[in-house]
């Protein structure tokens, strides 16, 4: 198709024509703030749960791929990385059950969620120290998760009851209680490796039928 006329007026005058986005400099600048904010974030989580409040922020930069003036740019403080981390693993745990529902069994999504809940006290843990300063000052951080995190838990549940695959009797509270001491369980080297046992045994006690034998 031929160029209208005020189309061609634009291209013979140099000008891109109306409604074309150009990409500036700025724009340039400031996706690439994000992908490194995102990268500094992404390799904050596993080094808090690992190594808790003794997690070099040096050590966070460079496992990121930056400087760590870039970190203190964007995070000027430790409690500023600490807030943005909760806040990513609260997300990522919620997002995790409908993405676990869709691909999975009832039971199988319940206990893969337990299993990233896991994950996600290990590096709360980590950020223990930090998330009480937080507290005192933005409780509205963890109202989110006081939340939804329970209200998550119980749809698993509920799904997995109503498809015949666990126990009718289960509360999710009951459950929560029992996953939520892990949090003050004692800090030691096969702490996840017990964790996730405790969630095998949580579901071999949940379940009607054994996963193993299903379909047999």
């Amino acid at each position: 198709m031929g160029l209208t006329v005020a189309a061609k007026k634009k291209a013979k005058s140099g000008r891109a024509p109306e409604g074309a986005k150009l990409r500036s400099a700025s724009d340039d600048l400031r996706a690439d703030a994000r992908r490194n904010r995102d990268k500094l974030v992404e390799a904050a989580a596993p080094a808090f749960a690992e190594h808790g409040t003794k997690a070099s922020l040096e050590d966070i930069a460079r496992q990121a791929g930056v400087g760590i003036g870039t970190l203190y740019r964007h995070f000027p403080t430790r409690e500023h990385l600490v807030e943005v981390v909760y806040g990513r693993e609260v997300e990522q745990l919620i997002d995790a059950a409908d993405e676990l529902a869709q691909r999975e069994a009832p039971d199988v999504a319940l206990e893969q969620w337990m299993l990233r809940f896991v994950g996600y006290i290990a590096a709360k843990r980590g950020m223990a120290e930090s998330l009480r300063t937080l507290y005192a000052s933005n409780s509205a951080l963890f109202a989110k998760a006081s939340g939804a995190v329970p209200q998550t838990l119980q749809r698993l549940v509920e799904a997995a009851a109503a498809a015949g695959l666990i126990r009718q009797d289960i509360q999710s509270a009951d459950l929560l209680q029992a996953l939520s001491g892990l949090y003050s369980a004692p800090d030691t080297p096969d702490w996840r490796d017990r964790s996730r046992r405790l969630v095998g045994l949580l579901m071999d006690g949940l379940r009607t039928v054994p996963a193993q034998k299903r379909g047999g």
